[in-house]
Parts: C-alpha cells; structure tokens; sequence
C-alpha cells in the first residue's frame, strides 16, 4: 500500500484556499499513484476555528465546500477533517472517507479533549462508533488527534479490532519539548498495538500557535520509516508492506475501498530531512508564526521600535528572516536618557541586518507632555509616570506609522517582562504581535546568539549581548533596580506560572523566600495588563494570555 500524508498550512475561515490547496496535493499523490492521502484535523476549515463553529452559515459553507473534493477522489482514497453537522444540529469534529467521487463515510472524533489551548468540549459533540475500512484487503481505522492515546475509545477499540493500519489525522500545536512528550506516549503504544501508524499534523501559525508538523510514518516495532520536515509544507510517501488480512470477519465489517491496481508505480525520490536542536526549532516557531500572523492578516510590512537593546534586536532579526529585510522598517526613538552606545547599536543592527531606519528623537514631545502637565503635577516628584510617558510616547509614532503606511507593529516584550508588569501599559506594550512574548529573558540571549552563529555575519553585536539591561528611562536605570536577576526571575516564573507550584515549592530550589514572595506578586498584580497585550507566540508549556488565566481582581495569596 501506498500512502501519502499532506502536511499543509490552512487558514481558519478560507475555504475555498484551502480546498485549493487541498486538491493540489490530491494532484501530486495522484501522479505518484498513492492509494490514500491524509490532511491534518479539520483541514477544509482551519483549525482552531473556535467560535466561527457557532455560526451556522460557517459550518454549512465548510460541508458544501468538503463536497468540492469529490471531483478529484477517482483512483485514490482521501481522508480529510472537516466540521461536520447531523439533522439535530450536533456539530463533530470529523474526518471524512472520499472515494470514486462519493464521500463514503464519515467518522467523527470519539474522544474530546479540553485545555487551556483548546475547548473542544464547548463546541463539539462526541462520535458513538467508528468503522473499518478496507482497501485491497488492508484493514484500517482512523483517528483524530489525541485519541491514539491507550484510554482512548476509538484506539482501543482498533487495537482490540487488531486493524493493521491506523491513520490519525492531527493539529497538535508546537511547544518546547513537546515532540519527545509526543513520541514517549507514542511509540510503546504502537508497539502494543503491533500496527502501522500514519500520523499526519498540520503545520503553520495561527494566532497565538505554531503548528510545527513532523508528520511520520512508523511501523509496528515503533520505528519512522519516513518523516516530515519541521515548520514546513510537506508531502510525505511511504510505502507500507502489508500482508492481506485473513480475518474475513473484520473484512466483512468494514467499508470496501478501490483505487485502480498497479503493480507499477513510480519510484519516491529520496529525501534528506534537517535535524532542528532545541534552540533552532524554538528559532523557526517564532519565524514560522510571525510570517503566517503578518500575511494571513493581510500585512506586507512590518515596523519595530529598534531601542539599541536585546529584544528589540532579536524580534528584528526574527522579522526580517519571516518577511524579508525589505520589508522591515525600525523606528530609533532616543530621548535625553538614551545612551549613546544604545543609540550607535541601534544603527548598527539596522545595517547588519539590511533594514531601512528612521530616527525620530521624543524629547521634544515629552518636553511639551510635562509642560502640559506642569500645573496639575506641581509640588510632587517624578516617578514611574514621567518615564511611561516616554515609553507611550514611542507608542503612538508607531502606530501613526502603522495607520499611515498599513504596517504592522511588532512589539518587543519578553515573557519575564509580561510576567512581573515591567512593561508599560499602551506603551511599549503596544503593537499587532508580539513576537517574543513567551520567550523568557535568558532564553532571549540564547537565541540571539543562535542568529549569530546561523549568519555569515555577527548581525547582534555583542556589545548589544553584554550591555545589562535598561529601560533607559531615566538616569543610570538598570532592570535589576527593582528586578532579580533575570537567571533567577526565569526560574521564578517557570514554576510559579508553567509548573504550579507554590512560593515554598520555588524557594527549596535554593531561591530566597523574600524574593519568591515579592516577584508572585508582581506576577499576580500585573494580570490586568497582560489581558490587554497584544497575542504572541506561544512558545512554553503555557502561555500566559492562552494557557493562563487569573481573576485580576484577586487577594487571594499562595
């Protein structure tokens, strides 16, 4: 048997794009006279199409639109997910079985799951049954993300069946970690199983996340026989030696399939796959889900405020590497508190990385903010609040560049950042994306160094990587004046929002308690401004506008 899984990026909503896309890669399966090709979970519609599904005309424009492939199922079986709708209304997520121009059955998920990602219990109805299918005496069963899992319904029902093949079609989201988590369940699953498993994930941004693909295909001792690239479109063929059943009870069960037979078929072109570190599939998430959030929403540029600093620097490079150089504009905005060094780097990066750069020094308009202001503040000494207006002054440049040009902002602002409110609320908080918005501080300075070790060039100068941190918003201000170090602040926040665990749980990890104490509830008090940030990558196990949610208002203390 020969198999392809088409490994795509859809948008949520366009069905007619995805249809075409679809169909090509229906077109290209053919050519290799495959028997089967598989599309990740609820292709035809997008996923996750969250509340659309609530929309009438949106589920029914996505049934009329699955019918569109059955023009092209002639010669080959097409698995595909979709959304589908029974007489009373129930909605399933759903796979449908396309073959010889009819859609032969339709198979809908058993087992729903619900996350901080996802809610699939929210919009879908669970499946009652699944079926066989049959295709020159194979026989197989289908499933649909995480249901190949041992507790699921549908798997142990196929393992009990003793099925030679399962297909699960998927769209699991990328996460750090998450494809050895994946494979750990995996494989001794399929071992138990003793059958050939097809494991076909989407790929591609969609808001928040990264679908990062890696489809395979693996054999009953659990080994890949053939794998998909990371972060990319593909389209994987494998060919599977498996014997006819000789169980005519099961084959007699289940849905018959035909593709013409041929004993010759065109030999696969051999394949050569790039093996990601850690820090590279981290690098090509980020560049990955910024392209797709720019395009798919219909921008062509982008703008940044380029401070001289780390962030800002890398959220460039991962800009300019996701929608090309020319196509990257960076702001300097210095102010009388902008060093000259910071200000030098800036330029520097710009050129390295090949951008255009504008510079529209503030001072002025801050001076005039203050004069404005001059009345009411008289008698009370400067804070926080002489510095936010600096940083919201930087703000509203951007975004009058956003509106007049049609570009996107992409702000600048770390997970450690977000998480404890050193961030300035419509400020430097402001923007379409937020590129690094999960990327903790010290995994900042890894990933920067990763762009200059990738380049021909140093493109983040390392006087960028060694300067310590500043706002820059007043004389001599460094970020450890009111943070820990960042080596400590990260771990803080990894078990306090990624972990769970409690001040005392943090603290025997050989942190102070004070200091444990103090940053929760910088953490906590900042809910509030993270409800108002822009959407970022989601990178960590959690991510904190998705994955977590506090009451903001809130006296509860753990």
């Amino acid at each position: 048997m020969r198999i392809a899984l088409a490994q795509i990026n859809p948008v949520v909503g366009d069905l007619k794009g995805n249809i075409n896309k679809i169909v090509q890669f229906v077109r290209k399966a053919q050519k290799f006279k495959a028997d089967i090709i598989t599309f990740p979970e609820l292709a035809v519609c997008g996923y996750p199409p969250e509340d659309l599904l609530l929309k009438k005309e949106f589920v029914k424009d996505n049934l009329k639109a699955l019918n569109l492939l059955r023009k092209d199922s002639f010669r080959i079986v097409v698995i595909v997910g979709f959304a589908d709708k029974d007489k009373k209304g129930n909605l399933y997520n759903a796979a449908a079985i396309i073959n010889n121009g009819r859609v032969k059955a339709v198979y809908h998920k058993t087992n729903l799951f619900s996350s901080g990602t996802f809610d699939e219990k929210k919009y879908f109805n669970p499946g009652k049954k699944f079926s066989l299918f049959s295709l020159n005496k194979v026989v197989f069963g289908i499933n649909i993300g995480e249901e190949f899992r041992e507790q699921g319904k549908t798997a142990k029902e196929q393992v009990n069946k003793k099925v030679q093949l399962i297909i699960n079609i998927s769209a699991s989201p990328y996460y750090i970690g998450n494809v050895k988590l994946k494979e750990k369940k995996l494989v001794p699953w399929i071992k138990k199983a003793k059958t050939y498993f097809c494991y076909n994930n989407q790929v591609g941004g969609q808001d928040e996340l990264v679908f990062d693909g890696g489809s395979g295909v693996f054999n009953p001792n659990g080994e890949k026989i053939a794998t998909a690239k990371r972060f990319k479109e593909d389209l994987i063929i494998a060919d599977l030696a498996i014997k006819r059943s000789k169980s005519n009870v099961e084959l007699k069960k289940s849905i018959k399939l035909n593709t013409l037979k041929s004993s010759e078929k065109p030999v696969l072109p051999k394949r050569k796959i790039e093996k990601l570190n850690k820090i590279g599939e981290i690098y090509e998430a980020l560049v990955l889900g910024t392209h797709d959030y720019i395009r798919k929403n219909g921008f062509q540029k982008a703008v940044i405020g380029l401070s001289g600093g780390v962030d800002s620097a890398l959220t460039a490079a991962i800009a300019r590497d996701a929608i090309g150089k020319e196509n990257i504009i960076g702001i300097s905005m210095p102010s009388c508190f902008s060093s000259p060094e910071t200000q030098a780097d800036a330029g520097i990066l710009a050129k390295n990385l090949g951008i255009k750069l504008l510079v529209i020094p503030i001072d002025k308009i801050w001076k005039v903010y203050l004069r404005v202001l001059e009345k009411e503040f008289r008698g009370l000494k400067e804070n926080v609040t002489e510095e936010n207006l600096q940083a919201r002054i930087r703000a509203n440049i951007l975004m009058a560049f956003s509106n007049k040009f049609k570009w996107m902002v992409l702000s600048t602002g770390n997970k450690s950042e977000s998480s404890v409110g050193y961030c300035t609320l419509y400020g430097d908080m402001a923007g379409g994306f937020a590129v690094i918005k999960d990327i903790p501080k010290m995994l900042v300075y890894e990933l920067s160094r990763f762009v200059n070790k990738k380049g021909e060039k140093l493109l983040i100068s390392e006087s960028i990587l060694s300067r310590a941190p500043s706002a820059e918003l007043k004389i001599n201000q460094k970020d450890q004046d009111v943070l820990p170090p960042y080596s400590i602040l990260d771990k803080i926040i990894k078990g306090y929002e990624e972990e769970d665990k409690n001040s005392k749980e943090i603290a025997a990890n050989k942190i102070r308690a004070i200091t444990v104490r103090k940053v929760i509830r910088m953490i906590d008090r900042s809910e509030y401004k993270r409800r108002q940030s822009s959407p970022g990558i989601k990178i960590t196990a959690k991510v904190l506008s998705k994955d977590r949610k506090f009451p903001i208002t809130n006296s509860y203390k753990g």
